[in-house]
């Protein structure tokens, strides 16, 4: 039997209830077994931009996902260290479970604009089922034939607003969860 399986990477800083609800909305609308979130250790697109710690992104993640059992966490790109491509994940999650599931690379309609500067693009089609999830004010226009188009009125939650709430002592209040935010401020992330 095949297995389905969603995996959702990102650089989760911090991991907010807008991943959560789609993680949730793609396991129902998908029919997934489940759905594996993978923090990038180091995001090639971000250059410039001030990461935390892979460690905490890691922490927070598992904190988040821990009462749902179709959630699982993977630190695959962690362990690699160095700039995380999608392919080379693909290719390890292959190795890993082989042709017994099919993959569903979920990713935001923002990364529609820069698709065609992934690298290995035809790769990652043919390993994986491509879901675009519309993010609000990214309008989801032609998309490239094969991809799903998955419409779950998605939270307009930013994790960068998300930041800057925390640095401006702002209420972040039910926009993440409860022990997300306690561990922040345990660790004192994003303070000014």
């Amino acid at each position: 039997m095949i297995t389905r399986i969603g995996i959702l990477g990102g650089t989760f800083d911090p991991v907010h209830n807008g991943h959560l609800y789609l993680a949730k909305k793609a396991c129902e609308r998908l029919d997934l077994s489940k759905v594996i979130f993978i923090p990038t250790y180091m995001p090639p697109h971000k250059k410039g931009i001030k990461v935390t710690l892979a460690k905490h992104r890691y922490n927070m993640l598992k904190l988040a996902i821990k009462n749902n059992k179709k959630f699982k966490l993977s630190g695959i790109e962690i362990k690699r260290r160095g700039k995380s491509y999608s392919i080379d994940t693909l290719r390890e999650l292959w190795k890993k479970y082989g042709a017994r599931q099919e993959i569903f690379f979920i990713t935001g309609s923002d990364s529609l604009r820069e698709i065609n500067k992934w690298r290995n693009l035809k790769e990652i089609l043919a390993l994986s089922r491509f879901v675009i999830v519309e993010r609000p004010g990214f309008k989801i226009g032609s998309m490239p034939e094969g991809f799903i188009k998955l419409r779950i009125n998605a939270k307009d939650i930013s994790s960068t607003e998300i930041r800057k709430c925390i640095q401006k002592r702002r209420s972040i209040q039910g926009i993440i969860p409860r022990e997300v935010k306690d561990y922040i401020s345990m660790h004192k992330l994003y303070a000014p």
